[in-house]
């Protein structure tokens, strides 16, 4: 169930005066105000939550990559994805990713906040040799605003992609990691 359905509300114990709700006892421990959560049924307009669908250009800025934690200029790379996803609460949600670069992959969520979408990249590291590696494809990514604090339900998301390649690939025992910042703008 989502936060928005629910209401703060007082919770009274003890007398009060029905005129102007002043309580009545106050030294024997009548009268506490406690807050509890009551179920609101006008919050159940927005079944979704923070579920994100549609279509979204998704890019990653090269310019600002890193190999293995040192910057390395790699090429930026824009791609159309078509997002559909479903809430079962506020923090959990589930659904799918398709890329017009050809893969579709799972996307999820279960903070609230931090989308991640995974897939395997195949031929991701190419050896001198001529061998490649498979690499997996992370991308991370919230509703950023336009300071880059998280802002629910902006049509902008903003956050990583991150690519790994085995350790052991090219005789190396190192994973090759590239790391780019990554955002999403609902198109």
């Amino acid at each position: 169930m989502l936060l928005s359905q629910w209401e703060v509300t007082p919770a009274r114990r003890g007398a009060r005066d029905a005129v102007n709700g002043h309580c009545r006892k106050r030294n024997n421990g009548g009268c506490h105000d406690d807050w509890r959560l009551e179920h609101s049924a006008a919050g159940r307009a927005s079944t979704d939550g923070p579920a994100i669908n549609g279509t979204y250009r998704a890019t990653s800025v090269g310019e600002w990559a890193k190999t293995n934690q040192s910057f390395h200029d790699e090429p930026t790379v824009s791609s159309t994805w078509t997002v559909s996803s479903s809430c079962a609460t506020a923090q959990d949600c589930t659904g799918r990713v398709t890329s017009d670069q050809g893969w579709s992959a799972p996307l999820y969520m279960h903070d609230g906040v931090m989308w991640t979408v995974k897939h395997e990249v195949p031929n991701w590291e190419t050896c001198p040799d001529g061998t490649s590696f498979t690499g997996v494809q992370t991308f991370t990514f919230y509703p950023a605003g336009p300071d880059g604090t998280i802002q629910t339900g902006s049509p902008t998301l903003a956050g990583k992609d991150q690519t790994v390649g085995p350790s052991g690939a090219c005789g190396v025992n190192k994973w090759l990691v590239v790391m780019m910042p990554f955002r999403l703008d609902k198109i």
